[in-house]
């Protein structure tokens, strides 16, 4: 399973709706289906709801000047 985005451009602004799709094969053919729609969501929360939803769990990525702050 993983979060599928659709862009769409309604009067010049741009909306995005995720949903969560699973892949399987019918006659030998890949089909998506949608498991849950999640609704409209904004342009910063796409990676973080596809990297809630990878496979492998990206590592987190520091700041290095906030390191050294500390």
């Amino acid at each position: 399973m993983f979060v599928k985005v659709l862009k769409k451009t309604v009067g010049g602004t741009i909306h995005y709706y995720a949903s969560v799709v699973e892949n399987h094969k019918v006659n030998g053919k890949t089909v998506q289906t949608v498991v849950r729609n999640l609704g409209p969501v904004t342009e910063e929360q796409i990676p973080y709801l596809k990297a809630a939803w990878a496979k492998n769990k990206p590592k987190l990525v520091y700041d290095e000047l906030s390191l050294k702050e500390k």
